[in-house]
């Protein structure tokens, strides 16, 4: 008979083996509403654990405001205020709905959203669009400016995108994330907050496309500009590719592995994979890092977004030793960057297979957090993130670097215990 340490090893084996294995591929583009299964008017999803209006940080508050006003439910912030007081719009976290978003993480029902469909198991993972860095709704800012922005996104770049993705299925089948990821990797990028590479591989892919989309060329001009123009236009797709990895190893009895770490800007939270939907969390830390002009550690919110699920599947900010540039955006040396990846590997069940870093000699990226390891070793996920002011409407300050705290993985280790009767 099998010990219960044997099990645990079989069960991450396998979903550490079933991440690295996952085929993400990006497949359509739709309206939220009508791509997430379980979407509907008055419901908008955020980013980390579950949260309250009454707990929710300025951020996130400001992203909701705007994200009603968005939507038409409401004409001044004054009046969104009262339809989530009054319980009239429901929040519920992105990912019990196989969906992520970047810092505030708010997807509203007439967002578009790309669909990812992992051809390897099966899931499907979404995900909204990247409104550029600054004064954007995912920080928290709902000016008219940003409502414009998310408007002429949804009537203009997401029906171009529509129309370019669908015949590049029926060209292809699609574009395969994991090869841009793995690529850009090799490029210079980490491919959570340096998407440079990635973002050059991808528009490579959809240019010719998009020529041919039957759109006028000055639309198709401004689209590919908005595009071209924001490093982060891949990060959301990266997300979501991210997601299905992740997913493909959930709910696998035993496993310790990791399968979502996110923050909502007031708490911190993961899941592990043999413990399925369940949330532990701890008071959301404040990063670490380089502001902009004006602003300072004192302006800065608690780290909120889902976009440590790259993190989650074997990139992002455990792969910084392929990015040195990316010390001038989050801070810190490229020694830093260095040792920050060294250190994810005493953590972590294994070398990706695909996710490979030039300046390690090509080793593999630390893949599938343990928490048995960051108990034993006292070494916590340290990622890279963007920087939101904590009051709502200011939007982006500034990047920098953050560490998960320990306490929602002894709350997880716990957790385990008694759910396995060890």
């Amino acid at each position: 008979m099998s010990s219960v340490k044997d099990e645990i090893e079989k069960a991450n084996k396998e979903a550490v083996e079933r991440m690295m294995d996952s085929e993400p591929v990006w497949v359509d583009v739709g309206i939220a509403r009508e791509k997430l299964p379980e979407m509907k008017d008055y419901l908008l999803l955020h980013a980390g654990p579950p949260i309250t209006w009454e707990k929710a940080s300025g951020p996130m508050r400001g992203a909701i405001l705007g994200a009603i006003l968005y939507e038409e439910w409401a004409d001044t912030p004054e009046e969104a205020e009262k339809l989530v007081t009054s319980g009239q719009v429901v929040l519920e976290p992105t990912h019990i709905h196989n969906a992520v978003g970047p810092m505030a993480g708010i997807i509203s029902p007439r967002m578009p959203v790309y669909e990812v469909y992992d051809k390897k198991y099966g899931n499907k993972t979404y995900s909204n669009f990247n409104e550029g860095i600054g004064k954007v709704l995912r920080y928290g800012a709902y000016s008219k400016e940003v409502i414009d922005r998310l408007r002429w996104i949804e009537s203009t770049v997401a029906p171009i995108l529509q129309a370019t993705i669908r015949e590049i299925v029926k060209d292809r089948g699609g574009i395969s994330l994991k090869s841009i990821i793995a690529q850009a990797l090799q490029m210079g990028d980490d491919c959570h907050n340096r998407y440079n590479a990635a973002t050059s591989l991808l528009l490579k892919e959809v240019t010719p496309y998009m020529i041919d989309s039957g759109f006028d060329k000055q639309t198709i001009r401004e689209v590919y500009s908005f595009l071209a123009g924001n490093n982060f236009t891949t990060l959301n797709l990266g997300m979501a590719a991210a997601k299905a990895m992740t997913l493909a190893a959930h709910k696998i009895k035993y496993s310790t592995i990791v399968t979502v770490m996110s923050r909502n800007g007031t708490e911190t939270g993961i899941w592990v994979s043999g413990l399925g939907n369940r949330w532990f969390t701890a008071a959301a830390p404040i990063p670490k890092g380089v502001w902009f002009p004006g602003f300072s550690e004192s302006d800065a919110n608690p780290d909120l977004g889902d976009s440590s699920i790259t993190e989650t599947a074997g990139f992002g900010g455990f792969a910084m030793a392929a990015a040195p540039a990316i010390v001038s955006w989050v801070g810190g040396t490229v020694q830093t960057a260095i040792e920050i990846t060294n250190k994810m590997y005493e953590i972590t069940y294994a070398k990706h297979r695909y996710f490979q870093i030039p300046y390690l000699n090509f080793q593999g990226t630390p893949t599938g957090v343990d928490i048995r390891k960051v108990l034993k070793t006292g070494i916590v996920p340290t990622i890279n993130t963007g920087i939101a002011h904590k009051e709502a409407g200011i939007g982006q300050i500034g990047a920098g670097i953050v560490s998960f705290p320990f306490e929602v993985f002894k709350k997880a280790f716990e957790a385990f215990i008694q759910e396995y009767e060890i």
